[in-house]
Protein backbone atom coordinates (compact mmCIF):
# COMPACT_ATOMS: atom_id res chain seq x y z
CA UNK A 1 0.00 0.00 0.00
CA UNK A 2 2.98 2.65 1.20
CA UNK A 3 4.44 1.94 -2.61
CA UNK A 4 1.53 2.52 -4.22
CA UNK A 5 1.07 5.54 -2.11
CA UNK A 6 4.80 6.64 -2.93
CA UNK A 7 3.90 6.30 -7.25
CA UNK A 8 0.37 8.58 -6.94
CA UNK A 9 2.57 11.24 -4.92
CA UNK A 10 5.36 11.21 -7.61
CA UNK A 11 2.84 11.59 -10.36
CA UNK A 12 0.97 14.60 -8.31
CA UNK A 13 3.91 16.30 -7.60
CA UNK A 14 5.48 16.11 -11.22
CA UNK A 15 1.81 17.05 -12.27
CA UNK A 16 2.03 20.42 -9.84
CA UNK A 17 5.45 21.33 -10.73
CA UNK A 18 5.69 20.62 -14.08
CA UNK A 19 3.37 23.65 -15.90
CA UNK A 20 6.27 26.51 -16.40
CA UNK A 21 5.72 29.53 -14.23
CA UNK A 22 7.59 32.01 -12.32
CA UNK A 23 9.95 29.67 -10.60
CA UNK A 24 10.70 27.09 -14.01
CA UNK A 25 11.45 30.72 -15.60
CA UNK A 26 13.65 31.21 -12.70
CA UNK A 27 15.12 27.88 -12.83
CA UNK A 28 15.66 27.70 -16.77
CA UNK A 29 18.08 31.04 -16.52
CA UNK A 30 19.96 30.37 -13.06
CA UNK A 31 20.47 26.76 -14.94
CA UNK A 32 21.88 28.65 -18.25
CA UNK A 33 23.82 31.28 -16.69
CA UNK A 34 24.97 29.75 -13.35
CA UNK A 35 25.00 26.17 -13.83
CA UNK A 36 22.67 23.38 -13.89
CA UNK A 37 23.25 22.95 -9.91
CA UNK A 38 22.34 25.93 -9.50
CA UNK A 39 19.09 25.40 -11.59
CA UNK A 40 18.77 21.98 -9.53
CA UNK A 41 18.76 23.57 -6.09
CA UNK A 42 16.88 26.79 -7.11
CA UNK A 43 14.12 23.64 -7.99
CA UNK A 44 14.31 21.63 -4.77
CA UNK A 45 13.55 24.80 -2.72
CA UNK A 46 10.39 24.46 -4.74
CA UNK A 47 9.96 21.00 -4.16
CA UNK A 48 10.32 21.37 -0.42
CA UNK A 49 7.61 23.74 -0.46
CA UNK A 50 5.12 21.18 -2.20
CA UNK A 51 6.21 18.65 -0.01
CA UNK A 52 5.17 20.44 3.01
CA UNK A 53 1.73 22.25 1.34
CA UNK A 54 1.11 17.97 0.52
CA UNK A 55 1.86 17.18 3.93
CA UNK A 56 -0.58 19.62 5.44
CA UNK A 57 -3.19 18.47 2.95
CA UNK A 58 -2.68 14.73 3.25
CA UNK A 59 -2.54 14.35 6.89
CA UNK A 60 -5.90 16.38 7.33
CA UNK A 61 -4.26 19.89 9.41
CA UNK A 62 -7.08 21.96 8.76
CA UNK A 63 -5.95 24.16 11.50
CA UNK A 64 -2.63 24.91 9.74
CA UNK A 65 -4.25 24.85 6.25
CA UNK A 66 -7.40 27.51 7.27
CA UNK A 67 -4.17 30.06 9.00
CA UNK A 68 -2.53 29.96 5.28
CA UNK A 69 -5.91 30.86 2.98
CA UNK A 70 -6.95 33.77 6.10
CA UNK A 71 -3.88 35.03 5.14
CA UNK A 72 -4.12 34.93 1.03
CA UNK A 73 -3.91 38.42 0.90
CA UNK A 74 -0.76 38.91 2.63
CA UNK A 75 0.78 36.25 1.54
CA UNK A 76 -0.08 37.05 -2.48
CA UNK A 77 1.52 40.63 -1.42
CA UNK A 78 4.49 39.85 -0.29
CA UNK A 79 5.56 37.22 -3.50
CA UNK A 80 4.18 39.31 -6.07
CA UNK A 81 6.81 41.85 -4.51
CA UNK A 82 9.67 39.12 -4.24
CA UNK A 83 8.71 38.15 -7.97
CA UNK A 84 8.88 41.84 -9.51
CA UNK A 85 12.15 42.40 -7.49
CA UNK A 86 13.53 39.05 -9.18
CA UNK A 87 12.00 39.99 -12.28
CA UNK A 88 13.64 43.32 -12.28
CA UNK A 89 16.95 42.27 -11.19
CA UNK A 90 16.74 39.71 -14.21
CA UNK A 91 15.86 42.07 -16.72
CA UNK A 92 18.77 44.33 -16.07
CA UNK A 93 21.72 41.61 -15.60
CA UNK A 94 23.41 41.34 -18.53
CA UNK A 95 24.75 37.54 -19.39
CA UNK A 96 27.74 36.06 -17.75
CA UNK A 97 31.07 35.52 -19.97
CA UNK A 98 31.43 32.64 -17.65
CA UNK A 99 30.29 30.65 -15.64
CA UNK A 100 29.91 31.90 -12.24
CA UNK A 101 31.79 30.49 -8.92
CA UNK A 102 28.99 28.82 -6.99
CA UNK A 103 29.64 29.25 -3.34
CA UNK A 104 27.11 27.23 -0.60
CA UNK A 105 25.69 30.55 0.78
CA UNK A 106 24.98 30.95 -2.85
CA UNK A 107 23.15 27.90 -3.18
CA UNK A 108 21.16 28.54 0.04
CA UNK A 109 19.96 31.41 -1.43
CA UNK A 110 18.41 30.28 -4.50
CA UNK A 111 16.95 27.00 -2.51
CA UNK A 112 15.43 29.51 0.32
CA UNK A 113 14.51 32.16 -2.63
CA UNK A 114 12.21 29.40 -4.35
CA UNK A 115 11.16 28.02 -1.34
CA UNK A 116 9.41 31.11 0.15
CA UNK A 117 8.25 32.22 -3.11
CA UNK A 118 6.53 28.57 -3.50
CA UNK A 119 5.13 29.02 0.30
CA UNK A 120 3.75 32.27 -0.41
CA UNK A 121 1.47 31.33 -3.35
CA UNK A 122 -2.07 30.23 -1.47
CA UNK A 123 -3.18 28.53 -4.90
CA UNK A 124 -0.42 26.05 -4.18
CA UNK A 125 -2.33 24.68 -0.81
CA UNK A 126 -5.78 24.58 -2.12
CA UNK A 127 -4.15 22.84 -4.91
CA UNK A 128 -2.78 19.85 -2.76
CA UNK A 129 -6.50 19.93 -0.52
CA UNK A 130 -8.61 20.04 -3.55
CA UNK A 131 -6.14 17.05 -5.67
CA UNK A 132 -5.49 15.03 -2.33
CA UNK A 133 -9.66 15.39 -1.47
CA UNK A 134 -10.74 14.82 -4.93
CA UNK A 135 -8.70 11.42 -5.20
CA UNK A 136 -9.80 10.17 -1.50
CA UNK A 137 -6.36 10.15 -0.37
CA UNK A 138 -7.35 12.34 2.94
CA UNK A 139 -9.88 10.67 5.91
CA UNK A 140 -9.26 8.02 8.64
CA UNK A 141 -8.99 5.31 5.63
CA UNK A 142 -5.59 6.76 4.98
CA UNK A 143 -2.99 4.60 7.14
CA UNK A 144 -0.22 7.38 8.78
CA UNK A 145 2.45 5.17 6.58
CA UNK A 146 0.51 5.64 3.25
CA UNK A 147 0.46 9.21 3.92
CA UNK A 148 4.14 9.44 4.98
CA UNK A 149 4.61 7.69 1.64
CA UNK A 150 2.59 9.74 -0.14
CA UNK A 151 3.96 13.30 1.12
CA UNK A 152 7.30 12.09 0.30
CA UNK A 153 5.90 10.62 -3.15
CA UNK A 154 5.23 14.16 -3.61
CA UNK A 155 8.73 15.87 -3.19
CA UNK A 156 10.59 13.28 -5.06
CA UNK A 157 7.80 13.09 -7.91
CA UNK A 158 8.60 17.53 -7.93
CA UNK A 159 12.65 17.12 -7.33
CA UNK A 160 12.65 14.72 -10.70
CA UNK A 161 10.39 17.68 -12.58
CA UNK A 162 13.52 20.16 -11.60
CA UNK A 163 16.64 17.25 -12.26
CA UNK A 164 15.19 17.05 -15.84
CA UNK A 165 14.52 20.66 -16.23
CA UNK A 166 17.56 22.06 -14.83
CA UNK A 167 19.70 19.21 -16.89
CA UNK A 168 17.58 19.29 -19.84
CA UNK A 169 18.07 23.15 -20.71
CA UNK A 170 21.76 22.75 -20.18
CA UNK A 171 22.27 20.86 -23.15
CA UNK A 172 21.03 23.85 -25.65
CA UNK A 173 23.37 26.60 -23.52
CA UNK A 174 26.38 26.07 -26.00
CA UNK A 175 23.61 27.04 -28.85
CA UNK A 176 23.43 30.45 -26.83
CA UNK A 177 25.20 33.15 -27.70
CA UNK A 178 25.59 36.48 -25.95
CA UNK A 179 23.20 38.32 -27.78
CA UNK A 180 20.59 35.15 -26.99
CA UNK A 181 21.21 34.80 -23.75
CA UNK A 182 20.25 38.81 -23.47
CA UNK A 183 17.12 38.59 -24.74
CA UNK A 184 16.46 35.26 -22.70
CA UNK A 185 17.30 37.34 -19.65
CA UNK A 186 15.14 39.92 -21.18
CA UNK A 187 12.04 37.97 -21.63
CA UNK A 188 12.74 35.64 -18.32
CA UNK A 189 12.71 39.20 -15.99
CA UNK A 190 9.77 40.91 -18.21
CA UNK A 191 7.61 38.01 -17.80
CA UNK A 192 8.41 36.94 -13.93
CA UNK A 193 8.08 40.88 -13.45
CA UNK A 194 4.22 39.95 -15.11
CA UNK A 195 3.66 37.25 -12.38
CA UNK A 196 4.63 39.28 -9.34
CA UNK A 197 2.04 42.37 -10.88
CA UNK A 198 -0.54 39.90 -11.51
CA UNK A 199 0.17 38.65 -7.94
CA UNK A 200 -0.23 42.08 -6.42
CA UNK A 201 -3.40 42.99 -8.17
CA UNK A 202 -5.19 40.04 -7.21
CA UNK A 203 -3.84 40.97 -3.43
CA UNK A 204 -5.43 44.37 -3.96
CA UNK A 205 -8.61 42.58 -5.23
CA UNK A 206 -9.09 40.39 -2.34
Amino acid sequence: MEGWALLKGMGLGLAIAAPVGPIGLLCIRRSLTQGRLMGLVTGLGAATADGLYGCIAGFGLTAIADLLVSHTQTMQLFGGLFLCYLGFSTLRADPASEAAKIDRRGLWGAYASTLVLTLTNPATILSFIAIFAGLGLVGSSQSWGASLALIVGVFLGSALWWLCLSWGVTLFSQRLTPARLKWLNRLAGATIFAFGVAAIGLAFRG
